[in-house]
């Protein structure tokens, strides 16, 4: 009798875990599934490996224009940043947009340039045209739409992605040197996911 209690008690831990496993997996959002607020389509989305980030785009392949948005996990003080290096990996020469909710509750996108591991993170013209940038924040999330190129090195480019925990007078403060903060970029085929 014994046994049998500890078998349906082993069978019960192992199927509530399960469960638990399954609903964890569905509430978390892919990119596949997400629908904007504001009706915009993409017809490319990758779910990014570090700070609970995506990116959307449509690519245009015969004027190396895409229109992207690019959306993170956020808390409503901090701030996120896509960005792509033209010439390298990593941050330093990357050209970023950054989002935020400015001091006023509105949010906040621009360009800027990131020179140095220092940078100053105000307002400034990038390498490539951007056109159409807005931000928004959605549960929970801070999203940065914006329309970039045409892009010197056609569909495939060096991305950048970032975030951080504070804005203080609408600057966005060094973000964490956290293994997820440091390993968030990579490269990516703007045409590798068209249908």
């Amino acid at each position: 009798m014994a046994s049998t209690l500890t078998l349906h008690y082993t069978n019960l831990q192992f199927v509530t875990v399960l469960l638990s496993s399954l609903f964890l997996l569905s509430s978390s959002q892919s990119c596949s599934n997400y629908t904007f607020n504001s009706n915009r389509t993409f017809s490319s989305c990758a779910d990014l490996p570090y700070l609970d980030a995506h990116l959307h785009w449509n690519y245009m392949p015969s004027v190396r224009i895409a229109a992207v948005a690019y959306r993170a996990r956020q808390a409503a003080q901090g701030w996120v940043a896509w960005g792509i290096n033209p010439n390298a990996t990593g941050m330093v020469g990357s050209q970023a947009i950054i989002a935020f909710r400015a001091s006023n509750g509105s949010m906040m996108a621009y360009t800027v340039p990131i020179t140095s591991y220092d940078p100053a993170m105000a307002p400034a013209t990038v390498s490539f045209r951007v056109s159409g940038l807005a931000a928004e924040y959605v549960n929970e999330e801070m999203i940065i739409f914006a329309t970039i190129g045409p892009l010197r090195n056609g569909s495939v480019v060096n991305q950048v992605w970032q975030a951080g925990d504070s804005v203080y007078d609408n600057i966005p403060q060094p973000h964490s040197i956290a293994p997820s903060n440091l390993e968030s970029m990579g490269e990516i085929d703007f045409l590798m996911y068209l249908s």
